[in-house]
Formats: C-alpha cells, sequence, structure tokens
C-alpha cells in the first residue's frame, strides 16, 4: 500500500509539473485581461466620431452664399439679367467672389469674358457700373476666316491678333497691317471641321478702333484678311477697358 500511494503521488506530481512548465508560453489572455484594451479602443473611436462630427458642424456653420452663373454660358459683352445668376454656397477661404446679397448691384452690367453654367464669379468678370462694353474709340468686327488666314489651332477669346490685308489672287501690292493688336472677343468654328476633317471657317469678333473698321470691314468681306496671334500681354490698340 505503501508503495502504491507514493507511486500514484509521484505520477500525479510529473503530470502537474508538465502542466505548469507548459502553460506559461501557450495560455491565451483571459476575457477579464482583454476587455480594458477593447474598452481603450472603443473610447478611441467614440472620441475621433465626436471630433469629426464637431468639424463638420464648424464648417457647415462657415457656408455663404455667393453668386454663380445659371445658364450654360454666357459670352463676353452680354447685359446681365436676373435670371442669369444663381445661389451657390461655400465654405473656408472664398476671395472675392461676389456675395449673393450683393447679386442685384451686376444686373444690367455687362460681362467681360465667358462665363459658365454654376461658376463663381468676381467683380473682374463684369464692367465697372455704368461702363459700357465697347469702348468710344472701338467698335467690334466680324471676320470669316479661311484655311491660311488664322492659327490653324484656333482663336481664343482675350487673345491679342493682328489684322492684315493681302492681295488678292492675281493683285499686286503688298501686304498691310490694319491693326497691330485687337482683342478677340469671341470665336465661333474652327478652321477645320473636327468630326469630318474638312476645311470650314472660323469666326472671330475683334475690338478695333474706331477708325480703321471701314479697312477691316472691307477686307473682310473681300476674304482678303488674315490674322497672326500676338504674345501674350501684348497691348492692344483698344482695350475693352477703353484704356490703350
Amino acid at each position: 500500500m505503501s508503495l502504491s500511494s507514493s507511486t500514484r503521488s509521484s505520477s500525479q506530481g510529473t503530470r502537474a509539473a508538465g502542466r505548469s512548465s507548459g502553460g506559461g508560453s501557450t495560455r491565451l489572455p483571459s476575457g477579464r485581461e482583454r476587455r480594458p484594451a477593447l474598452a481603450a479602443l472603443a473610447v478611441i473611436l467614440i472620441l475621433l466620431g465626436a471630433a469629426g462630427s464637431a468639424l463638420i458642424a464648424l464648417n457647415s456653420g462657415n457656408r455663404s452664399d455667393f453668386v454663380a452663373i445659371s445658364a450654360d454660358s454666357l459670352p463676353p459683352g452680354h447685359r446681365i439679367d436676373p435670371k442669369d445668376f444663381s445661389r451657390g454656397d461655400l465654405a473656408g477661404a472664398t476671395g472675392s467672389l461676389i456675395p449673393w446679397s450683393q447679386a442685384s448691384k451686376y444686373v444690367g452690367r455687362y460681362t467681360t469674358s465667358w462665363l459658365y453654367k454654376d461658376q463663381f464669379v468676381t467683380p473682374a468678370n463684369f464692367t465697372k457700373e455704368g461702363q459700357q462694353p465697347i469702348p468710344k474709340d472701338g467698335a467690334l468686327v466680324g471676320l470669316s476666316l479661311d484655311a491660311g488666314h488664322a492659327p490653324s489651332d484656333g482663336l481664343s477669346v482675350g487673345d491679342i491678333v493682328s489684322v492684315t490685308r493681302v492681295p488678292a489672287a492675281n493683285d499686286g501690292g503688298s501686304p498691310t497691317t490694319l491693326v497691330s493688336a485687337a482683342v478677340v472677343t469671341a470665336t465661333a468654328g474652327a478652321i477645320t471641321d473636327s468630326k469630318t476633317s474638312a476645311n470650314s471657317s472660323l469666326n472671330v469678333t475683334v475690338l478695333v478702333p474706331v477708325g480703321k473698321v471701314n479697312q477691316v470691314s472691307a477686307a473682310a468681306v473681300a476674304k482678303t484678311v488674315t490674322v497672326a496671334k500676338q504674345a501674350p500681354g501684348t497691348p492692344p490698340e483698344v482695350s475693352l477697358g477703353g484704356a490703350n
């Protein structure tokens, strides 16, 4: 009996020792040990969510209404009607945008550049109060230009061009510069049709001095006028602001 008892005790002690020596490296954290970490993570997520909500609320509170364009597009020289404007709201840095409360001040003025739908506008997009789109010493003349009479990549509003009269076919003479620098105020069409690649016409409107209207118009009708794009910043003979 004594030997049997000793053997069982030794065997049990060996199993207990085995459990003790192996358990230290494989035991997983208990549920109680994981709960504080999960609670801390939940608190962090709650704080981040609250901070995000507060930021959104703050930005929403700083939004203001500004004047935007409701029409699909408005060309330079267009007289503004109330229906041309829509209200749009923005937050943050808005620069010199026109507040919606001042929209009525710009009704009846003229656009100074192309404007497009949903575009927010500034005072520079319109003439000054009482200012006409065409200065007293200038006139707008339309030109229909074929291939070889204008840059092949076309012209844009605001470009500065020289206007030259060239001799007609079988006529003698030399080219004559009619306007050294004129502002392009509108364009339509293209030298080459984008769909068919066939030659077409580029129609442009240029601002020229009043004293040169007859010469430019005559050359335009006779199809002996050409235009060449000048470097950006070239001073025009007549500007939309009325100052040379």
